[in-house]
């Protein structure tokens, strides 16, 4: 390989395999187009093969293109790791921190606690992403996780905290129009918001009893967006207890149902647990989830 191939080409490189075009990847870096282009052309050249063919629909990768993608992006996040590290002094809580959580805690269960963060550590700078798929921790995608099932890989170390608590909730609309069921019995004449195919939500709904009872007036596998319907008032829907239990337009209903807790471990790699910015990070998460978990109020 040619030794000009560079950082910024790479970057390009990577920015056209995501986004599909030449122009997207240009605003996604904050370049031109041609700037664009001249560092794919300088790519190829350097690597003596074409990455990209021109369609109807754009920019098709080739084979090659493909096959360099896994490489691209374990260079971006170490980069970005890299980066990371450099944001601040080791010795001080200071810097950025990048953070994965699920969609449903980084919108309904995170802004508070972050808040607290900026109050005890202002310095730190936290980055969160938002995905229910699970961010790869051993090539440090991202430095600490919130996680819902354990880790297997032995080189994260993880705090089990508190499980989180379920309930059915309905907004008092709804329940001022449909009235409030009181046992499984009334359950056919009510309107459930449930899951659509994640298999771990639709255990959790055949606590309601048979499925040919049940009418489901909205299905998705969007916690966030089932919480929303359920705000709405459209039906009733399954919600973490903590984070609807003080708010005054829902109202939690049959709660002679027992559901599943919902179990969540802090995670980190072994070799950033004692970096203060990712310790206070760890820690402030291990103290605030433990109190979420019993619905107290910090």
């Amino acid at each position: 390989m040619s030794k000009g191939v560079d950082w910024e080409g790479q970057r390009a490189f990577l920015a056209v395999m995501e986004t599909g075009s030449l122009s997207a990847a240009a605003r996604h870096l904050g370049l031109s187009q041609p700037t664009m282009r001249a560092r794919i052309e300088a790519l190829e050249a350097a690597l003596g093969t074409a990455l990209f063919t021109r369609s109807v629909h754009g920019l098709v990768p080739t084979p090659t293109a493909e096959a360099m993608i896994a490489s691209a992006r374990a260079m971006a996040h170490a980069s970005e790791a890299m980066l990371r590290a450099a944001s601040a002094d080791s010795t001080e809580v200071a810097g950025r921190v990048r953070l994965s959580v699920s969609e449903f805690v980084g919108i309904e269960v995170l802004p508070p606690m972050l808040r607290r963060l900026r109050d005890r550590h202002p310095r730190l700078d936290v980055e969160f992403e938002l995905s229910n798929a699970s961010a790869n921790l051993l090539d440090q995608q991202v430095d600490v996780a919130v996680r819902m099932h354990p880790p297997e890989q032995s080189a994260l170390v993880a705090k089990k905290v508190t499980p989180i608590p379920l309930g059915f909730f309905a907004h008092r609309d709804y329940l001022e129009a449909y009235g409030r069921p009181a046992s499984r019995a009334e359950i056919g004449a009510h309107l459930f918001i449930g899951p659509d195919r994640n298999r771990g939500d639709l255990a959790v709904a055949t606590r309601l009893g048979d499925p040919g009872n049940i009418r489901w007036i909205a299905r998705t596998d969007s916690h966030p967006a089932q919480l929303a319907l359920a705000r709405a008032g459209l039906g009733i829907a399954v919600a973490q207890i903590p984070a609807v239990a003080h708010d005054p337009e829902l109202e939690r209903v049959l709660p002679d149902i027992e559901l599943p807790q919902l179990p969540v471990w802090i995670v980190t790699h072994e070799n950033l647990r004692r970096l203060p910015r990712v310790a206070a990070l760890f820690d402030h998460l291990v103290e605030s989830f433990e109190a979420y978990g019993r619905n107290e109020i910090l």
